[in-house]
């Protein structure tokens, strides 16, 4: 199995948590949703797999490409 990991596009603030350790995804599911500047930003699954690791917590800061999550595929 490849582990991916997904990585924010923005700086923000990890609003809500979508996806949790253990869970399936399919490419392009959100897996935890950012606030940054008042808009709410997905940060979506790169490909299908399931969740391995979550790598943020609900009000943890994210920088610009900072990991959020890994996936195995």
């Amino acid at each position: 199995m490849a582990r991916v990991r997904v990585n924010s596009e923005i700086a923000g603030t990890v609003w809500k948590i979508e996806k949790n350790a253990g869970d399936a995804v399919e490419a392009d599911d959100t897996i935890v949703i950012l606030e940054a500047m008042k808009m709410e930003i997905p940060v979506l699954a790169p490909t299908a797999g399931t969740v391995a690791e979550l790598l943020v917590g609900e009000g943890d800061a994210v920088e610009e490409e900072g990991p959020v999550a890994v996936i195995e595929t």
